[in-house]
């Protein structure tokens, strides 16, 4: 029997304290302020997954709280949706040192923890922000400038999602001409969830309805008197 929301929801909770101990990433844990875990609606259907934390994300314990999360907040809102109805998490869970980009061994080391959310979460959509998550969850080199926008059914982990890369809030603010991209790209999200969940790994295929069979026609019977034994 699957887990009930609650016991998905207690079990984030363990994980989410397991995380705030890790020290798989001995630089990592000993630079961080806080471990940034990642927050929303533990029971979303859309799973935003962004680089790593930053410097204000760092102090807070939260990710997406500087001006690539006020853009990502306002695109919500253009589609309908807030915060609250998403859940947002990193590839990394610690600040890397100066902003540097993650480091292919702490994405490694820090990977499990990001399977076992999604596994928890059990997210429709999964929208990755930006080269590093979009190369993690396809296990591709291929670049957000080539696959923005275009959706496609993954298996990652054990479950199954509608994979959506875009580009990451920041590099839109450094670039204002992809603002009007992401903008667009957002704009698909609402039918991406209409859709729907992927059949999951190991689910059958539903049994064909059954079909209808007509009686075939007889020819009609004629019974005069004497074959009823009447006279």
């Amino acid at each position: 029997m699957p887990p009930s929301k609650e016991e998905r929801r207690e079990a984030l909770k363990d994980l989410y304290h397991e995380a705030r101990a890790c020290t798989r990433c001995p630089q990592l844990a000993s630079t961080r302020t806080t471990v940034v875990f990642g927050s929303g609606n533990a029971d979303a259907d859309l799973m935003f997954v962004g680089e790593a934390p930053g410097k204000n994300e760092d102090e807070q314990g939260l990710p997406f709280v500087g001006q690539a999360g006020k853009l990502l907040d306002k695109l919500l809102s253009e589609i309908g949706l807030t915060r609250q109805d998403v859940f947002v998490v990193n590839t990394l869970k610690c600040r890397p040192p100066g902003n540097r980009d993650p480091a292919p061994v702490e994405i490694e080391n820090c990977q499990d923890y990001l399977m076992r959310q999604l596994g928890l979460i059990q997210p429709t959509v999964v929208c990755t922000l930006g080269n590093f998550a979009t190369k993690l969850l396809r296990a591709d080199p291929t670049g957000i400038t080539r696959l923005h926008g275009r959706e496609e059914e993954r298996v990652i982990g054990t479950r199954a999602v509608r994979l959506y890369p875009i580009f990451h809030p920041a590099a839109a603010l450094y670039t204002p001409a992809n603002v009007e991209v992401l903008r667009r790209d957002f704009a698909r999200l609402p039918e991406l969830l209409a859709l729907g969940p992927p059949r999951q790994p190991g689910e059958e295929d539903p049994a064909p309805e059954p079909v209808q069979v007509p009686e075939p026609e007889m020819a009609p019977v004629v019974v005069d008197d004497r074959q009823l034994g009447l006279f």
